[in-house]
């Protein structure tokens, strides 16, 4: 197994590159390596078959986004490169990546594949040929079923975050997937963690393949599971009657403004996004019974700052890419120390500040215990009597989401959403946040305090020269 050494870190002219590519990493930004990328850009361009244990963020979408394209012939019009993600959200993130990566290379198709979308529409795009897939195991295995999609051509099959994927449940869509792929595809396969799971996957889908294990970029002599320094780590003894409450007690003491809180079901999810709500704390669930388009309107409202607290399971959780995240609550104690660490790795990104709240009772000291030892140092305890209210505003969200019946189906784009807010309905642009499409909505976080007027304006007025339909979609989820 190869790991990434202390030396500094090599350019990206070190490869096998084309120089077309060079100048298009140069053009995005790309400088040196990053550590994942320095030690499995080497082996994969070279055709190996790879094992690559990186954590999210740490650029592995272009570590085995060039060693796609290296193998790419865009003559050809058939599927080449195949990526397995397991979530719509992370394979809609690799596919625009791969995009800007691809842009090197001329006339480059990169279509995504999953659920929460029609069928036919996808199946009439690969009939126009599509150079890359990206998609989830089950939507995949559906168009294999149909005839729909062919890899009898694929040169590249890569598995993403393949420990998430086999935590939902899709080993055997995975299984169902890769026996149709051609024997002598390379495989290259990513996972933040290594469990059994893995291994079986990897003996049976891999040909000898490298195996990278990528420390973070840490102190000289720090644990693998080591966390930054920023994040400032609080551990409360509670008893179970205790532990809920204590998360909204935690939060008007401290006061965060977005909060990313575990739980270790989705009972839990629930119950807690119930009592913050009785407190007047703006929180939403994401856990695996969602549907599609509820779990997407979830993260779209995190996402803009129109809700306080996230309530998540693990498995619902992992592959989020949430910035400027201000807190996370543990509100179980994980039973895996490095699950524990990846959670509280979320807050205290980019060099900013981070706080992490664990909640631990009596029962749950052993865990604690073996997290200590995994990160290197005791926790900082506070008892849960010090956690008072602060003076301040009520805890609610800066913004707030505002759903327009219309999407990219119906031509409709930022733009065009952003002119009506500043030109006819009379708004600031400063007063507008983010704006997201999908096929048949829009979504666009407005300052909270003008979100009803905003929808009354837009309703009033006219959206690419027609009337359209707008709700806050606060008021959508309380029907």
């Amino acid at each position: 197994m190869t790991s990434a050494s202390d030396t500094a870190p090599p350019a990206f002219s070190t490869l096998p590159l084309q120089p077309a590519q060079l100048a298009n990493l140069a053009q995005l930004g790309f400088e040196a390596m990053t550590p994942i990328q320095a030690a499995s850009l080497p082996p994969a361009l070279a055709g190996r078959d790879l094992i690559a244990q990186a954590q999210t963020g740490s650029g592995k979408t272009a570590a085995f986004g060039l060693a796609l394209l290296q193998r790419l012939d865009p003559a050809r019009a058939d599927v080449q490169g195949l990526v397995l993600c397991p979530t719509r959200e992370l394979a809609e993130q690799v596919a625009q990546e791969l995009r800007r990566l691809a842009r090197a290379i001329d006339n480059v198709k990169v279509l995504v594949l999953t659920g929460g979308a029609p069928l036919r529409p996808q199946a009439e795009s690969l009939a126009h040929g599509a150079h890359l897939v990206v998609g989830t195991p089950g939507r995949l295995l559906d168009h294999l079923e149909r005839g729909t999609l062919d890899l009898s051509g694929l040169a590249v099959l890569v598995l993403d975050e393949a420990d998430r994927m086999l935590d939902m449940g899709f080993v055997d869509d995975i299984r169902a997937v890769v026996k149709r792929c051609p024997a002598s595809r390379q495989t290259l396969l990513f996972s933040a963690t290594y469990p059994e799971g893995i291994a079986e996957l990897a003996a049976r889908f891999l040909r000898e393949p490298q195996r990278i294990q990528v420390q973070p970029e840490r102190g000289a002599g720090t644990a693998a599971t080591d966390t930054p320094a920023q994040i400032r780590q609080i551990a409360i003894e509670v008893s179970d009657s205790q532990r809920l409450p204590a998360v909204a007690q935690a939060l008007l003491h401290f006061r965060p403004e977005r909060t990313l809180a575990f739980c270790n079901t989705r009972a839990q999810c629930r119950d807690l996004v119930a009592l913050l709500e009785a407190q007047g704390v703006v929180a939403l669930a994401l856990h695996g019974e969602l549907e599609q388009r509820d779990r997407d309107q979830v993260l779209i409202q995190f996402a803009n700052r129109s809700c306080s607290v996230l309530v998540a399971t693990d498995v619902a959780a992992r592959g989020l890419d949430i910035a400027q995240l201000e807190c996370v609550v543990n509100v179980d104690i994980s039973p895996d120390a490095e699950v524990h660490v990846h959670r509280i790795g979320r807050t205290g990104r980019a060099g900013a500040e981070g706080l992490a709240i664990s909640l631990a009772s009596l029962d749950e000291m052993g865990r604690i215990g073996r997290i200590e030892q995994a990160l290197g140092h005791e926790l900082t305890w506070q008892p849960l009597a010090s956690l008072v209210p602060t003076d301040g505003p009520r805890l609610l969200p800066t913004m707030d989401t505002l759903q327009i019946l219309g999407g990219r189906k119906d031509k409709i784009r930022p733009g065009d959403i952003l002119g009506a807010l500043t030109g006819e309905a009379g708004f600031d642009a400063a007063q507008i946040g983010k704006i997201h499409i999908t096929d048949f909505h829009s979504y666009v976080a407005v300052q909270r305090k003008l979100a009803h007027e905003a929808v009354k304006r837009l309703s009033a007025g006219k959206l690419k020269g027609r009337k359209v339909k707008v709700r806050r979609l606060a008021d959508l989820a309380a029907l």
